[in-house]
């Protein structure tokens, strides 16, 4: 690589030329190069605009650039004589040292794009850092996108035959037939759900969406409560609508089945505060990380979910809520913002591959009427990203049952309106609103 002197940004001439001419001698190395490769990233125009004819006649049917086909191509689109004419593209197959090592050509010429993309944004925030109209905190999320959008580049493409695959695949039809499990995944301690979706699977992103108050939070820290504790499965939870103790003690309710509203007020029984006591000692060893910024912005969320995943291995995430997550650029409406967040999510679960458990609120409409897939608020693209959609939608208040004066508990529908791997359908649960709990209904009756 030229080292950088005078100003000149970083590139390697004969690493550019070198990938060119392989691409032209083997058709193979056309599919290796754009792996790592786009135009842009070579400093060269005319090494870009040859690249992209390359890639032009692959695309269009396969076609094997050479000499011919490729002089053609460049005609054709007026850029021949601006990339060096047919004799620049016919010295290009007699620098190449060897085809085989194309995909190395490949990496030197990537590496110096990123160095010089370093650059730019490095000139482009020493520019602003000057400005004092600029927000620091805004200019701290602008150079993290920055950062992030070169990180998604340098992720390559990757594939694999199908000899390879099938060896996974069968591996895992072989686990199933030895074990016989009805839930593959990470179980959520509804026995019904679980058949339905055979647990929380990696790379899926499962959407839980309700109206204010049904209870869609307690029922995520119930499931996560339930995998922290009765699983070997460790958990984030990203909660943007409530702080972190009033998280911890929701779960303590749940755990010593005290009532939560006598537990904040501080009026319990001998015996209630020896539970209290217990579901501490608990708590204590959980494998959950709990993060609690209100505001926090898609790019914080990625980044902690990255950390989550490398220092603490977490095996799944939940994010309470949807809704309440913003980027740090403005679109031209909500739709856009949310159409990209939930994209992000999906793109986040297939690079951790765990699953992630996104809150969301429903439309109006949900209070009327029985929710289905239109329910979701503010993108089509929720439903279209989700590989499981579920909805928690509180049946009549005449199912409601009453211990005495206090409301023992609700009766409450989890509709599985999607389900990408298998049925979709309903299950009945119970709500006990001083416990903070769901249970399945038919337990709560007995």
């Amino acid at each position: 690589m030229t080292e950088l002197k005078d100003n000149i940004p970083p590139h390697n001439d004969d690493a550019e030329q070198a990938t060119l001419g392989a691409m032209l001698l083997d058709a193979e190395g056309v599919s290796i190069a754009q792996q790592f490769l786009r135009a842009e990233d070579f400093y060269s125009t005319a090494n870009g605009k040859i690249y992209q004819a390359i890639i032009d006649l692959y695309d269009d049917g396969g076609k094997k650039a050479d000499y011919l086909t490729l002089s053609d191509r460049l005609e054709q689109k007026g850029e021949l004589k601006s990339v060096g004419g047919k004799a620049y593209i016919a010295s290009l197959t007699n620098v190449v040292p060897s085809s085989a090592n194309i995909e190395e050509y490949a990496k030197i010429v990537q590496d110096c794009s990123f160095r010089r993309a370093l650059l730019h944004i490095s000139a482009e925030m020493n520019k602003k850092v000057y400005d004092i109209s600029e927000d620091s905190g805004q200019l701290l999320e602008h150079a993290q996108k920055l950062i992030f959008e070169l990180t998604d580049r340098k992720r390559t493409l990757k594939y694999r035959s199908t000899r390879e695959t099938v060896k996974d695949a069968m591996a895992i039809i072989e686990e199933a037939l030895k074990n016989k499990k009805t839930c593959t995944g990470i179980p959520s301690g509804f026995e019904e759900l679980d058949t339905m979706t055979s647990g929380f699977k990696k790379a899926e992103m499962i959407v839980l969406g309700a109206r204010p108050s049904i209870g869609k939070t307690t029922f995520a820290l119930n499931v996560a409560n339930y995998i922290a504790t009765k699983t070997n499965y460790k958990v984030a939870f990203f909660t943007l609508e409530m702080s972190d103790v009033l998280i911890s003690t929701r779960i303590l309710a749940a755990i010593a089945q005290v009532d939560s509203q006598s537990m904040m007020k501080g009026f319990l029984s001998n015996a209630e505060k020896q539970r209290l006591v217990d579901a501490a000692g608990i708590m204590y060893d959980y494998p959950m990380q709990i993060t609690d910024k209100s505001d926090m912005k898609l790019l914080d969320l990625r980044t902690l979910a990255r950390q989550f995943r490398s220092k603490h291995d977490v095996d799944i995430i939940f994010i309470d809520y949807l809704g309440l997550i913003t980027t740090d650029y403005r679109p031209n409406n909500r739709y856009e913002e949310i159409t990209d967040i939930s994209r992000s999510l999906k793109g986040l679960a297939r690079e951790l591959n765990i699953p992630v458990i996104v809150l969301a609120q429903l439309g109006r409409t949900a209070e009327k009427e029985r929710p289905n897939l239109s329910s979701l608020r503010d993108s089509g693209a929720i439903e279209q990203d989700a590989d499981v959609v579920m909805f928690l939608h509180k049946k009549e208040r005449g199912d409601d049952v009453k211990a005495g004066d206090a409301l023992d508990f609700v009766n409450v529908e989890l509709i599985v309106a999607k389900n990408r791997n298998g049925p979709i359908g309903t299950v009945q649960l119970a709500f006990r609103p001083k416990f903070t709990q769901f249970l399945p209904l038919a337990k709560e009756q007995q």
